[in-house]
């Protein structure tokens, strides 16, 4: 109980406070006016509204408040992840997408296009939960791939202490993969002359990030159509799946 006491001292202080001065209040009514009945039906009439008052408070107000926190957390991961895919995982996606053996049957599918609604990409959520993902190693420039993650690796561990990704696993994973594939690659002298054991070995790490990549460009895209119709131009425009993709708008 002390422990309690001394962690919300003030907060103690405070309710003693205005519980006495209440108290005097209620006392000066009686002396002054002589009116106790009165003034007891109105002290027993406030206790009574004063479970409501508390539900109002505490359950209400307090959840509308969650709400509001929490809708700003989500706008502030989502800009991460935006500069995330901006910085690194566009890229990348484009990389090892292109060096998925079974990609070019099912390309077609993976192209956005401004007419989509939320059932569309619900659709391509569903179609890239059941895809079998694949790649080559012996077709990825591991030296290439190991540059680019080398100088955005200040980049990534920025990302990785931010508390806000906390609440978002799957992105966390994203992150976590990236990240690995980063050490594994920066570890190896040189990346471009590496044994077929190796290339088994890595072709997982590459696995996991082009998955975890693929899969969480949908909801981002998709967040993107719903929020912000000016960037969710640019993705299209810049689709890592689509081969024929350009910055320029020629129409």
């Amino acid at each position: 109980m002390d422990h309690v006491i001394r962690k919300y001292s003030w907060q103690f202080k405070l309710g003693i406070v205005l519980v006495c001065i209440s108290a005097l209040i209620f006392t000066i009514k009686i002396t002054v006016l002589e009116n106790p009945r009165d003034t007891m039906n109105y002290i027993f009439n406030s206790l009574g509204f004063l479970p409501i008052s508390v539900f109002l408070v505490t359950i209400v107000l307090n959840e509308l408040l969650a709400i509001r926190a929490r809708n700003q957390r989500l706008e502030k991961l989502n800009m991460v992840i935006e500069t995330f895919y901006s910085e690194v995982g566009n890229e990348l996606l484009t990389y090892l997408s292109d060096c998925d053996p079974a990609l070019d049957k099912v390309r077609k599918r993976l192209i956005v296009n401004g007419d989509w609604k939320d059932d569309d990409f619900s659709a391509l959520n569903h179609f890239m939960a059941g895809y079998t993902f694949d790649i080559d190693p012996r077709k990825v420039d591991m030296a290439t791939v190991s540059g680019f993650l080398k100088e955005r690796r200040n980049f990534l561990l920025r990302l990785l202490e931010n508390p806000v990704l906390l609440e978002h696993q799957s992105f966390t994973e994203v992150l976590r993969s990236v990240f690995h594939l980063t050490e594994e690659l920066n570890r190896r002298t040189d990346p471009s002359s590496l044994p077929d054991s190796d290339l088994d070995h890595l072709k997982g790490d590459l696995l996991r990030v082009y998955t975890n990549l693929a899969l969480q460009w949908v909801d981002y895209v998709r967040y993107l159509k719903r929020n912000y119709p000016y960037l969710f131009s640019l993705a299209m425009r810049t689709n890592p799946f689509d081969q024929n993709a350009s910055v320029i708008v020629t129409r």
